[in-house]
């Protein structure tokens, strides 16, 4: 049944000498409702729905009598109410875990675009890099009955993320989940953080830090692979882990670290863009140079590590594309694939000016 709202408590006068509402609200502030059209048209409510959802049923004439009042009181339909009524919202709700990181703005417009050209609207939100806010922002994206849900990079635990979820289509970016009902786009990690240190050891460096994303979806096979590169490459001695976390917060307290020890590393392999910034920026101020004295490497290839004045060599990771295949698959769950599905892409570098030879 269509719920159409609040009924206006004050309505324009049958001459039409007054000026239209705002769309869907009368002069008191509320809402315009089917029954007003239904009253000012001298129709019945049945046929102003008929006429809302297009029905042939309604002759030309009365069609237009009924769309030229409801146009005249700024009457729209409640898609949500009508949505519901056929048990689909055409609404796909998307968990960020940051909005400050641009990875995830990318990848928001990657769903955005896709979901755009196929009627679908989106509830975004963001769980601010904390487990219990995602919880609850979780909780609130299922109170307004998604068609599907699309989490990228949670830091809530597997089970959790299961659980809350439960039959709702369901894909997550950036991590990988066992459980067969929800399906996941991520990025080969631990071959993202091994190719940058490949390219490190390439251009002669030896002591190689890296600076983690802490308990962020990606940080822990990230951190591995740099250790595994370390090993393979003979240099597990050098090997050195900074506590950190995704943002420029800690890429600039690693860089104090580095500047307090006397003798920073001639490179440094970041968690993420953000990471590398925050580094740069903190050992330009302590009077060391990017590239000559210190090399450094990021993570994502967002729009950041292109700006002119950064240039930062970085692992990329398709943001637009994964946007896209997660909000292909959560329409796949919706019309019914019930089998798990999974996208892994293969990382690649993007050498810019931040890195060279050491001297």
């Amino acid at each position: 049944m269509e719920d159409e709202g609040l009924r206006a408590r004050e309505r324009p006068g049958r001459t039409g000498a007054r000026s239209a509402p705002s769309p869907n609200r009368a002069r008191g502030g509320t809402y315009v409702t089917m029954e007003d059209v239904a009253r000012e048209a001298g129709v019945s409510r049945a046929l102003v729905s008929l006429v809302m959802r297009q029905s042939p049923k309604v002759s030309p004439q009365r069609r237009e009598r009924v769309l030229a009042t409801a146009e005249r009181l700024g009457y729209r339909p409640n898609a949500i109410a009508r949505h519901l009524a056929s048990h689909k919202t055409q609404t796909i709700g998307v968990l960020l875990n940051d909005l400050h990181n641009p990875f995830f703005a990318e990848i928001a417009n990657g769903i955005e675009q896709d979901a755009s050209d196929l009627g679908y609207r989106l509830l975004i939100i963001t769980g601010g890099r904390r487990q219990q806010r995602e919880r609850a922002m979780l909780e609130a994206l299922l109170e307004y009955r998604t068609d599907g849900l699309i989490l990228v990079s949670p830091r809530m635990s597997g089970p959790q993320i299961v659980a809350d979820v439960g039959a709702l289509p369901c894909v997550v970016i950036g991590r990988r989940l066992r459980d067969g009902h929800v399906d996941c786009v991520m990025t080969d990690e631990a071959m993202g953080a091994h190719i940058a240190v490949e390219h490190l050891v390439e251009l002669g460096h030896r002591r190689i830090v890296h600076v983690d994303g802490g308990e962020g979806a990606g940080a822990a096979p990230r951190r591995a692979g740099y250790l595994r590169a370390m090993d393979e490459a003979g240099l597990k001695r050098h090997a050195k882990v900074i506590a950190g976390e995704f943002t420029e917060h800690a890429g600039a307290a690693a860089a104090e670290k580095m500047l307090a020890a006397g003798q920073p590393p001639t490179a440094v392999f970041a968690a993420n863009d953000l990471v590398a910034v925050g580094l740069i920026d903190r050992l330009e101020q302590g009077g060391l140079r990017v590239p000559d004295d210190v090399s450094v490497v990021g993570y994502d290839n967002t729009f950041v590590a292109a700006l002119n004045h950064i240039r930062l060599t970085t692992v990329n990771q398709p943001r637009h594309e994964m946007g896209r295949e997660a909000f292909a698959l959560v329409l796949e769950r919706v019309d019914g694939r019930t089998t798990r599905a999974t996208r892994l892409h293969e990382p690649t570098i993007v050498v810019r000016s931040t890195t060279a030879a050491p001297r």
